[in-house]
Order: C-alpha cells, then structure tokens, then sequence
C-alpha cells in the first residue's frame, strides 16, 4: 500500500529494505571509503617539493630514522576524501538542527565575508596599536552592542567560549570577594538542578564547593530552597534564565534580591539568551555576571572545536575586577588597557594570551548590525515562536514535561509517551537518523526522565518546521501502532550504523592499528 509524502511523491513503506544489498558497500551516491590510513600510496604526494639544501646534520639524532607513518594523497584522491566524509556528517546547511540548549542555527554568509576582510583576517596580535585601530573600534562597537543588550556597564570579550566565560565570571566574584576580605569564609557556589553541567564543574574548578538547589514541579527553581541554602559561606548562586527546561525563572527578581541580601552574587548562564535577546536585559533582572555565548545567540560557528568566543558582561559591583585586556577611546584613539599600573589595577589577571578571537567579534558585529534592535528583538520572538509551534503540534503524541503553559525557546518532552512500547529514548532519536534528522538531545535535562529537548531556533521557516514535525509524528504513531523492528537497531540506513555502546565503553579501542599484511603494518 502506498502512500503521499510531504511533497505529494507516492513512497512504499519499507520500499529500502525490500531492496537488495549493494556488492561494493556503497550505496546510491553515497561512497564507501576505507580509513585514510588503510589506502594505498604511502610512497607518493601530491606536492612536489624540492630537494632541501642541507643534509640535516646539525639536528644530531633528533633525524627521522623510520617512515613518518603519514599516507600519501593526491589533489584529487584529497578533495575526494573530504567531500566523503562531509557526506557522512549532518549539517545546518542540510537540515534542521534540533539540539536543545545549542542554538544550533544558520549562520548568514555575510558574516563570513566580512571575517575574511583584510585588516581582520591577516593582522597579527602583537601589530602595534597604532595599525590595528579599525580591529579595536569594531572591539569597542561590539562591546557597546554587548552592553546595551544586556543593561551591563563593562565586558570581557577575551574569554574563549562558554565555559571560559564561566570561569571568567567567578573569577571575578572571587577577586570581588577577596576585595572584601571575605572569600575565606565564602567557599560554597548554589546551582541548580537543571543546570548545565559546566557550571558546577567552572565552580569546582575555581575551588569552591558546589551546593545543589531543588528544582519545584513546574521547572523552575525552588525559591525556598535556595534561601534556605543562601548564607555568609555563600559566594554566588548560578542559574541558567531561561533555564535547561526551556523555561523562564518566573522569580528571578526574588532570587536576585535573596542572592544579594545574602552578600552573594549572581552568575547568570547565557547560554539561552537567543530567546530574550532584544526583550530582556539581564542587567534588569539582577545578574552580576553572564557569559553570552556569541555561536548561539549572535551567529558565529558553532562547535568544531574552536575558535570560539564567550564574552562576559558584568555589573557595576564587578566591573572593576574584569580581566585585562579591554579597549577604551583614548580620544585620539583607542588602546588596549593591558597593564596593572594603568587603568586595570584590580583586574584579576588575564585569561588568554592575546585579545580573543577576532573572527568572532567580526561575525557578531556583522549580525547585530545586519538586523538592528528591531531584527534582534524578532530573532528572541521567532525563536519562541517555532519552539512553542512544535510542542503544540506533537503534545497530542508525545508527553511535554512541563505541559501547563508557554515554553520559550525549546520545547521539551519525556518519555512518559514510550511506556509500555518496548522503546527508549534512545531508539526513537536513532531511528530519527533514517528519517535524514538529526536527533534532538537526549536524557538532559536530567532532572526530566527520558528526556527528548528540542530548540528549532528561529532560522527555521514553517516548511521545514512542518517537514521535521511530520516526520516526528509517524515515528510517534509507528512507536505506538508496536513497529518496534524500525526502532531497534536503528539507523538502518545511515553510513554508519549503531554502536554498542555497552561493549564501546567497556572495552574501548583508543588506538588506531594497522591491518596486518598491509604495508602500514611493516
């Protein structure tokens, strides 16, 4: 029997599986390729290179005596390589990006022009000054941005991503403490539940003790708890707002206010400013510190690695203990404040080498300036919208965690909905795979059993909103009907298939060896 897929073509269920196996292991388009290290040409290069002019003596016996164990590529067999492995990853450029608490969205190409501009892509961090002032006034103008975005009076912009954005805000809590002669006596950090587990991990780091505070019914934060835990060992509380939950801290005006009767400060984690960037400023709310993750809210790469980029905004209490460096318009124009005996006398230190990533104030910049307060207000309120749009149209078929009103930027559901199917979370996300979706975050929240989080960001147009949620929903209705065969297993049909993971973590193979009998192996 057939039926209609979303854009009217007639599918057969199962049509893959009743098809016969490849014989080479490749699949349509899709190329089957050894490990690099398990091709041929180990003897040969792309590049012509030509022969060096000294024998290499002088290194004694630091010379390379065996083969550098590195195969050999041609351009084309290069270019080939990569183009397989891409076809192996998913991508933004590809689809929805549904991981909750990631902001995985569309970065516009316009940043990435303006990034690759000379004069922000080719200076060196050691230029003076005097040859870098279009790279300090787009510091400046982005701090400005920062700053008048979250109602903070100061920035660090030099902090590397998120969690180096959260090492940097304690820090400077610590360093306010020590200012009051009272961070002996105040060693403990509150956190939530529902928190990201950076945060008491960051806490821990700095050397405090981490103090967990309960969570209420509805999601958020337990006022009654914290206060209760809130005391003269307490030196700064960190909630996340909106919170992991998807959900915005109804009384975050009352734990700032307990937070600060307490002598403590309050770390706020940005990671979900996405969703009120433009409609609330954090400095408002009572925030000492937010680190803003510039990837997530203001369209930078997201993941890979690096470079990344975590500004910290502080308030009026903190802002003297910033980290150097930070940018100020001399008047005849603008230097870096670098050095203890001038203007950052109460700065804690440094956090990095040199001035943060340059490539990533370029793209935020770009982006603010490309939507205006107006664009950047929209972005918060589109994001919401798409989030709360799902959890309206899957509720029917799978159990939102916290049912009862709005969500705001992601739309969280546990697995109250699978009971009695013989399915998990875990299967229900792989199968997502087959369907050509990446699955959304799984089992986090831990605080929420089962956990499915899913943030569509506001890049997302109702189309591809519409094509992700239809799928969603005959997996749900495949899962119920006890079609339990597409679910275990699964992915059937991606390049690579399921792990055991029981065996994986158990046994795990941290080293690569070559094939015995290949030439790697001798």
């Amino acid at each position: 029997m057939s039926t209609m897929n979303t854009v009217g073509r007639p599918t057969t269920p199962n049509a893959v599986e009743s098809k016969p196996a490849t014989l080479t292991g490749a699949r349509g388009l899709l190329q089957d390729e050894a490990l690099i290290f398990e091709g041929e040409g180990w003897g040969k290069t792309g590049v012509d290179l030509p022969e060096p002019a000294t024998t290499g003596a002088d290194l004694g016996d630091l010379v390379r005596k065996d083969p550098i164990g590195l195969p050999g590529l041609s351009e084309p067999e290069a270019m080939r390589h990569y183009v397989r492995l891409s076809q192996k990853n998913h991508a933004i450029d590809l689809a929805i990006y549904p991981l909750g608490s990631c902001t995985m969205k569309h970065n516009p190409r316009l940043n990435e022009k303006m990034a690759r501009l000379p004069g922000f892509s080719d200076i060196h961090p050691l230029q003076p000054q005097s040859t870098v002032q279009g790279a300090l006034e787009l510091m400046d103008t982005l701090a400005h941005w920062l700053t008048t975005l979250t109602g903070m009076p100061a920035v660090a912009l030099s902090p590397k991503a998120g969690a180096h954005g959260e090492l940097c805000g304690l820090m400077a809590i610590r360093a306010a403490h020590e200012a009051k002669g009272e961070h002996e006596q105040r060693r403990k950090v509150l956190v939530p539940t529902s928190a990201h587990g950076t945060n008491p991990a960051t806490a821990a780091f700095v050397g405090y003790s981490v103090v967990e505070v309960a969570q209420t019914d509805d999601g958020r934060v337990d006022v009654a708890d914290l206060a209760a835990k809130l005391g003269p060992d307490v030196a700064a509380i960190m909630v996340t707002n909106p919170n992991t939950c998807g959900l915005f801290e109804r009384d975050i005006l009352e734990i700032s206010r307990l937070t600060h009767e307490a002598g403590a400060y309050f770390y706020c984690d940005g990671a979900n400013f996405n969703a009120i960037v433009g409609r609330v400023r954090p400095g408002d709310l009572g925030v000492d510190a937010m680190h803003i993750n510039l990837h997530k809210t203001f369209s930078t790469p997201h993941g890979g690695g690096g470079p990344g980029a975590g500004p910290v905004v502080l308030s009026e209490a903190l802002a003297a203990f910033a980290p150097a460096p930070w940018v100020v318009n001399a008047g005849d124009g603008f230097k870096l404040v670098e050095r203890e005996e001038d203007e950052a006398a109460q700065a804690f230190g440094r956090l990095c080498a040199f001035q943060g990533q340059m490539g990533m104030y370029v793209r935020a910049l770009s982006y603010m300036m490309s939507h205006g307060s107006d664009g950047l207000r929209q972005v918060a309120e589109d994001a919401v919208l798409n989030a709360n749009y799902i959890k309206a149209r899957l509720q029917d078929l799978m159990s939102p965690a916290f049912p009862d009103g709005p969500c705001m930027h992601e739309a969280l559901f546990d697995d109250e909905w699978l009971k009695g199917t013989d399915i998990t979370t875990l299967d229900f996300a792989k199968a997502m795979i087959d369907e050509g979706f990446h699955p959304m975050t799984m089992y986090f929240p831990l605080v929420v059993h089962g956990a499915m989080l899913i943030e569509p960001t506001e890049t997302e147009s109702k189309a591809e909103l519409d094509r992700f949620i239809h799928a969603m929903r005959l997996l749900a209705e495949a899962a119920k009907a006890g079609d339990t065969d597409r679910f275990k297993g699964a992915p059937f049909h991606a390049p690579m298939k399921r792990l055991d993971e029981t065996r994986a973590a158990r046994s795990p193979r941290l080293r690569w060896v070559a094939p015995e009998g290949s030439n790697q192996a001798a």
